[in-house]
């Protein structure tokens, strides 16, 4: 037992590292989302529960579902020991050093939860022979990528938000999967179901992995389902522990006759198809090439600039908007661009790896496809890949992309003179950290990346010069206020979408080689 505990005490050197790390930021940033959190407090602590979700009086009106609502009436509990005046609806903007002293704690203290989800995801590593050093154990590896993932560090605690309490759940849930324990891996899904709706965008792979790989039994030789293997009672057992959880979430709103006006809060569809700073992903692609072909028309005369929407998508708002020249994109239509991932999923052989490839493919695709995704999203697919990223060459090689890509693309997040130099030095550090850890692990077959890779990731370093140094000083700053965003996210999309499709092709080729066997 001694050594067991000896083996793992690196780990909570890197944990009490990292949180007194966090702690420096206290003072740094902090976007709107601070505000967001603080009327949240109010809103749970000043109101009864059935105005939670019509209190309207600040435009930051409550969107998370139930539970997560139940987190901030906790934290307003704690919170009115602090500074009572956070606690007040009409106290708008309210950051007293107290305030924003409880809140920059109530984060770094929530993040225990993805600490300990870090320890178990980095217990499922699996290695044919540990390294004696530790720093090159795939596990430690691991550790550091998750912990000091750069994405969470400037998002959370910069920025300002709980996404490490929330991916604590989600790796938390995965770490189950993998080691086989489903009943409590779907419990913990459902949970972060009901604090956080955006991680729909990977229920499909929970879904369609729990109904043919914990509901199905038994596969035939050729990797189909074997129809007759079907377990009712485990079909009965995961329905009865998701419908519990929703219950206890949406249960008192639906008694009280207001479903419909929480869903209108989860699901805003009028926002529109890319957030105020476009997520890299498809539709950022596609608006990018409207508004080319929307300039280009008019320098043709083909259209008539007055008739055009002015800036409609790179405005900086959050709002409905119209495409110039292409068709504007329906809800519905973001749907089914995700169908080829999920019907990839269905057709995956049996096993937990797989599970944690089609929840990637899940991920990214939604990222991709989905309606109003917002940059943050990103994360969802880097943190989970970081664990394939250990034990795979390609994985890794996947990885360095998608994660480098996605990091930079969170940099318009900060954008004060103050944070330049600290989002610059984390991203290098944890970048180069990436890079070397990972081509450690896998230096018997060369270099991970090839030359095309590197040009691409080499093209972000004359992206982020342009972006942040040159255009400030240019004088398209005045007219063209948004072109760094829009360069940023377009530029950025091209990534994620070729890390997407590399991911497909692994999936694709695995399945090939199943099939000759």
């Amino acid at each position: 037992m001694a050594a067991l505990a000896e083996s793992w005490s690196w780990f909570t050197a890197l944990a009490v590292g990292v949180s007194l790390f966090k702690c420096l930021f206290i003072n740094a940033y902090h976007s709107t989302d601070f505000e967001v959190h603080r009327n949240w407090l109010a809103i749970t602590y000043s109101l009864p529960l059935s105005r939670w979700y019509h209190e309207n009086s600040s435009e930051w009106t409550l969107d998370y579902p139930p539970l997560f609502a139940w987190l901030e009436r906790g934290l307003a509990q704690a919170a009115r020991r602090w500074d009572g005046d956070m606690l007040r609806l009409d106290n708008l903007n309210y950051a007293s050093p107290a305030t924003v002293l409880f809140q920059r704690l109530s984060v770094v203290c929530t993040d225990l939860l993805f600490i300990y989800a870090a320890r178990e995801c980095c217990r499922c590593v699996r290695v044919q022979k540990a390294p004696q050093d530790v720093l090159s154990r795939p596990s430690f590896v691991l550790a550091v990528l998750l912990l000091w993932n750069f994405g969470l560090l400037i998002v959370d605690h910069i920025h300002f938000q709980y996404n490490g309490f929330l991916f604590g759940f989600l790796l938390l849930s995965v770490a189950r999967h993998l080691q086989s324990r489903h009943l409590q891996g779907a419990l913990l899904f459902a949970v972060l179901l009901n604090l956080k709706h955006i991680f729909l965008y990977v229920a499909p792979a929970y879904g369609i992995f729990l109904l043919r790989s914990y509901c199905f039994t038994l596969d035939r030789p050729d990797g189909s389902i074997r129809w007759s293997s079907f377990a009712p009672l485990r079909l009965l057992a995961l329905g009865g522990i998701v419908v519990s959880i929703f219950a206890l979430s949406f249960g008192p709103f639906v008694a009280m006759g207001q479903l419909s006006q929480v869903v209108s809060r989860l699901f805003p569809f009028r926002r529109g198809l890319c957030h105020a700073y476009w997520a890299p992903n498809a539709w950022a692609l596609y608006s990018g090439a409207d508004k080319a072909l929307a300039a280009l028309g008019v320098r043709l005369k083909l259209l008539q600039g007055a008739e055009l929407p002015r800036a409609a998508m790179t405005g900086g708002l959050v709002q409905e908007v119209q495409h110039a020249v292409l068709p504007s994109v329906p809800p519905a239509a973001t749907l089914l661009c995700t169908l080829p991932a999920l019907v990839s999923i269905w057709c995956r052989r049996r096993g937990n790896r797989a599970f944690l490839r089609c929840l990637l493919l899940c991920a990214l695709a939604s990222f991709l496809f989905g309606w109003h995704v917002h940059e943050k999203a990103i994360l969802l697919a880097v943190l989970p890949l970081s664990i394939l990223a250990v034990e795979s060459r390609e994985d890794a090689r996947i990885f360095l992309v998608l994660a480098t890509t996605g990091h930079y693309s969170l940099f318009p997040l900060l954008f004060t003179p103050a944070e330049m130099i600290i989002k610059v030095c984390l991203m290098l550090m944890f970048t180069i950290y990436s890079f070397t850890a990972l081509g450690n692990l896998h230096r018997s077959q060369g270099s991970l990346l090839r030359p095309m890779e590197v040009a691409y990731l080499l093209g972000l370093v004359a992206v982020a010069i342009s972006c942040e140094f040159v255009f400030p000083l240019s004088p398209w700053r005045q007219k063209l206020p948004f072109l760094p965003l829009l360069v940023t996210s377009v530029y950025c999309a091209l990534g994620v979408s070729y890390s997407f499709l590399r991911l497909y092709a692994t999936l694709l080729r695995s399945d090939d080689k199943h099939k000759q066997l």
